[in-house]
């Protein structure tokens, strides 16, 4: 076990909640509402651009970092490491968590800072990483990890089936290392299967493929879904995932005291914990009112549960993410 502490947590969404039938309103739209409210849980979320917002990926992480480093009492100057797990960067270079330590500690310090794109498991992978790199360089106290999304960005306008799921949005942790805690980490469990790297994603702009006048008239740009994914992925690999992270740990499944899943359908969450044998006053849901926001939700729903008093500290709390390509991100801590 590693004596790192959860500090403080923090959220951010842009502007206001927008509804399932005010989004068909905005944006010309139809789908089918009773799916994405009953189904996948899906019935309100936060998107900048149709709200004429001009804020993107830092904006949202910067917002929800100083969320999480007001929580925990501390000022930006004391963070000696700032990671972003986002697959939605302000650039592609340089990364986004240099953006956002700019804006927070507003000059140049001795601070760690790079991001971590794995898709929608980018928090729970940078978290794995910021603990570690806490756990073993002493001259870092503090360290902050942020997941953000902004994939509304990437939607072209006549794509029915991205819409109504995602959302942006930013969830923060601010941690630390401390000897004489009760909390701690006790380890993360990571998977992937990279040949799954053509079935959705945004496959433009980088070097194999820069944006072009002929791939934005042959709307290649922005977000593309080039393949069906596995309807029961997250049903079969959650389960194995959760049971394989515990067995490291000797932990027993029933000694978890809650379960954050990646919130993209509702559905999904029930069957596993079903499969888990846990009932579902052990997990949380915020999929109602952020929509899917990748690798911002989970650091979300968090906060959530600790803000409404579902999580305690001394609890055992388990992270579970996965995202497109396929990478797959674990945490057993805790609280």
């Amino acid at each position: 076990m590693l004596p790192i502490k959860i500090k403080g947590t923090g959220i951010y969404v842009p502007g206001k909640s927008i509804s399932n039938k005010e989004l068909m309103q905005l944006t010309g739209l139809t789908f089918d509402e009773d799916k994405f409210q009953n189904k996948i849980g899906i019935t309100h979320r936060h998107i900048a651009h149709l709200q004429d917002i001009k804020e993107s990926t830092a904006d949202f992480a910067t917002k929800a970092a100083q969320a999480a480093i007001k929580d925990a009492g501390i000022s930006p100057g004391d963070l000696g490491l700032v990671i972003v797990g986002t697959d939605t960067p302000e650039f592609i270079s340089p990364a986004t968590a240099i953006v956002v330590q700019g804006r927070l500690q507003g000059a140049e310090k001795w601070c760690a800072v790079f991001d971590v794109n794995a898709s929608c498991a980018s928090f729970a992978i940078a978290y794995d990483n910021a603990v570690r790199i806490l756990a073993t360089n002493t001259s870092i106290k503090y360290a902050l990890v942020i997941g953000v999304y902004n994939m509304p960005a990437f939607i072209r306008n006549d794509d029915n089936f991205s819409y109504p799921i995602f959302a942006d949005g930013a969830g923060a942790v601010v941690i630390e290392r401390d000897e004489n805690t009760p909390s701690a980490y006790l380890g993360g469990q990571q998977l992937a299967d990279g040949t799954q790297w053509d079935f959705i994603g945004i496959y433009a702009g980088g070097a194999h493929n820069p944006v072009t006048k002929e791939v934005i008239d042959a709307n290649e740009q922005g977000l593309l879904s080039l393949k069906p994914l596995p309807g029961d992925r997250n049903v079969r690999l959650w389960p194995m995932v959760v049971k394989q992270l515990l067995a490291n740990h000797k932990v027993q499944v029933d000694e978890v005291d809650h379960f954050i899943f990646t919130q993209i359908n509702k559905s999904v969450i029930v069957k596993v914990m079903e499969a888990l044998n846990q009932p579902l006053s052990k997990t949380t849901f915020v999929m109602d009112k952020y929509g899917y926001t990748g690798s911002g939700c989970v650091p979300m729903a968090f906060h959530h549960a600790v803000k409404e008093g579902t999580i305690k500290r001394g609890d055992k709390i388990v992270f579970m993410a996965s995202g497109a390509g396929l990478a797959v991100g674990s945490n057993l801590f805790i609280y």
